[in-house]
Order: C-alpha cells, then sequence, then structure tokens
C-alpha cells in the first residue's frame, strides 16, 4: 500500500473515532442532565400538589433552607467531586436535582400553568440555539469567561440581597442581567464540555466525573434561564 494513502486512511480511522467519542460523551451529558430536568420536575409537581407538603415547608421558616439548599449542594458537589467515584457523583447530581425539584415547588403555588410552559419552551429554545453555536463556533469563548463568572456571582449576590430586601425593581434588573450571563454561559459551557474531551476523553474515570459537572452546569444553565424569564413575564396566579 502507498504510505500516503496508508496514512490517510490511519488519520481518517482516528478523526471518526475521536467525533464518535466526543457524540457520546456530549450525549450522556444531556442524558444526565435529562434525568435530572425530570427528577426535579417531579418533585416540584408532587409537593405543590400536596398541600401536607407544600405547606410545612413554604408556610414556615423551611422556606429559606428549601431555597438555599440547592446552592449549598452545588459547593459541596464542586469541591467534593475529585474524592467521589463517577456513579457516587452521578447519584449526588441526580440527589441534587431533587433537592431542586423542593425549592421550585413553589412555582406552581405562584405562577399560570400557562405561564410556566412558555418560560420553560422559551428557555429551551433559548438554551438549544447557544449549546448548538457555542459547540460549533470557532470563535474562542474562554475570553469572555472571567466576564461571564463576575457576572454570575454578582448576579447569585444580588438575589440573595433581595430575598430580604424585596424590590421588584432590583428583581427585574437582576432577571434581565441574568438572563444574559447564562445565555453567554450556555455558549461557554458548551465550548468547554468540548475541549475538556479532548484534553481528558482518554480517563475513562476522569472523563465520566467531568460528564457528570457538565451536566450540572447545562442543567443550572437551562434552569436559572426559566426561572429568570418566568420571573420576568410569567403571570400570577389570582
Amino acid at each position: 500500500m502507498d504510505p500516503l494513502t496508508s496514512f490517510n486512511s490511519r488519520t481518517a480511522s482516528y478523526v471518526e473515532a475521536r467525533d464518535e467519542g466526543l457524540r457520546r460523551y456530549m450525549l450522556g451529558i444531556f442524558a444526565n442532565m435529562g434525568v435530572g430536568l425530570l427528577i426535579t420536575g417531579a418533585v416540584s409537581a408532587v409537593i405543590a400538589s400536596t398541600p401536607a407538603l407544600y405547606g410545612p415547608i413554604f408556610g414556615t421558616p423551611l422556606k429559606w433552607v428549601a431555597m438555599l439548599a440547592p446552592l449549598g449542594f452545588v459547593f459541596l458537589l464542586s469541591a467534593g467531586i475529585h474524592r467521589m467515584s463517577a456513579s457516587t457523583a452521578r447519584i449526588a447530581f441526580y440527589a441534587f436535582a431533587g433537592v431542586m425539584g423542593v425549592s421550585m415547588a413553589s412555582i406552581f403555588l405562584v405562577f399560570t400553568a400557562t405561564s410556566i410552559a412558555g418560560a420553560f419552551f422559551a428557555a429551551a429554545a433559548l438554551f438549544l440555539g447557544m449549546t448548538l453555536w457555542g459547540y460549533t463556533t470557532k470563535t474562542d469563548l474562554t475570553r469572555f469567561s472571567t466576564f461571564l463568572m463576575v457576572g454570575l456571582f454578582a448576579v447569585v449576590g444580588v438575589s440573595l440581597i433581595n430575598l430580604l430586601i424585596g424590590s421588584s425593581a432590583l428583581q427585574m434588573i437582576v432577571s434581565v442581567a441574568g438572563i444574559l450571563v447564562f445565555t453567554g454561559l450556555t455558549a461557554w459551557d458548551a465550548q468547554r464540555l468540548k475541549s475538556e474531551y479532548f484534553a481528558y476523553g482518554g480517563n475513562g474515570e476522569l472523563a465520566a466525573k467531568l460528564g457528570i459537572m457538565g451536566a450540572l452546569s447545562m442543567y443550572l444553565n437551562l434552569v436559572n434561564l426559566f426561572q429568570l424569564l418566568l420571573g420576568l413575564f410569567g403571570q400570577r396566579e389570582e
């Protein structure tokens, strides 16, 4: 066989295998994310439809635990992921999704079903569009990472402050800023996950744990876009 032909054949086989591995990696991330969303939705729906559950949670100081627990869970999972096995990290992520479901149950009590559905589909469309763009663009989005992370911490910090203040004007500003930040984070995370696969994809256990953290990042992007859009445009129950 001609050496050039043999080289081209091996190169084509390598590229095809690499692309197939990346496809499986990304599908695994979105499969875990999808399971997490289903868990969150199921837990939220059950609690919101059961007065014996939502009364003690949202009618008492326990509501603060329900609202703040997901944030603490994210920090614990992020800090402890390296000490966990991939299977333990996956279970922890699903547990976090359940805790998030408890926190989000109140939206079914506050907003109309039409508003909730509209906000979710709008968030999903925005999320999908930015994910595809971030995955395919040749632009290096890492140059925006510092701006996005500063924006993220600012949005979270001001949101926590506004839980105590209760300013509608400040909430509107936070919602608009948050939508911009999480829109950018969605594209950046999509590109980052692709880059991580090429850097670490050969390590099965490490790649699996990176995939779980990737599912967490994308889950948070979509859920936050949904909540921010709902808070900005949603119609409240009479």
